[in-house]
């Protein structure tokens, strides 16, 4: 049923529904409905929840299955990101009516995507702090497994915000290359080159 619900407001947008018309739009009856939700909104926020929980709940699954095959901490992590993230994207954009919804789940839903956020960024770091435990991966100097899943996580709702949007079909590799630079570091630290005056002053020396 959640599902159904969730189509209708892909398919109608939340402003070009009523309550009927969402019932008539999952072929149901508004009194059936109604044993569900009080009203729209509170049908809208139940599928921002069902559909965040659900894709972090595929999410860790989809890691497990790659970590069962033998696959790398990048890869099961970026398995993990792909679906928790990138499953809501590719949903989402597949609605003509992307940018109303977006507006809704920012007026009426914060509070459950912040509550979801931070609860998958912990559950995360049990995931980054089993595979460090495993040997799969080993952190640097001062890092812990909150750190980096706080970075995965802010990398990959990055992507989803990236100007101009990223396509569907290259989340996943997007998603992938943040974690690969999150995980190994993009950059080697150098010392800093000796001062254009040092030199000068050694030259005269």
């Amino acid at each position: 049923m959640m599902l159904r619900v969730e189509q209708a407001f892909m398919d109608f947008g939340y402003s070009g529904l009523s309550v009927i018309g969402l019932a008539k739009a999952c072929d149901l009856t508004a009194r059936t409905l109604y044993n569900y939700f009080s009203n729209k909104e509170e049908a809208f926020r139940g599928v921002c929840r069902f559909r965040n929980e659900l894709n972090i709940q595929r999410g860790f699954e989809a890691g497990a299955a790659v970590r069962a095959q033998g696959g790398s901490a990048l890869d099961i992590l970026s398995e993990i990101i792909n679906i928790r993230y990138g499953d809501t994207r590719r949903v989402a954009n597949a609605s003509p009516h992307l940018i109303d919804l977006n507006a809704e789940i920012f007026k009426r839903c914060n509070d459950i995507v912040t509550e979801v956020a931070l609860s998958f960024e912990d559950d995360l770091s049990k995931t980054i702090a089993e595979l460090e435990g495993a040997g799969l991966l080993k952190y640097r100097t001062n890092v812990s497994p909150q750190q980096l899943s706080r970075a995965l996580c802010n990398g990959a709702r990055g992507v989803n915000q990236r100007l101009p949007p990223c396509p569907p079909s290259q989340l996943a590799e997007n998603y992938r290359e943040i974690c690969q630079f999150v995980l190994s570091g993009g950059t080697e630290w150098l010392a800093p080159a000796p001062s254009s005056n040092k030199e000068k002053d050694d030259v005269m020396t």
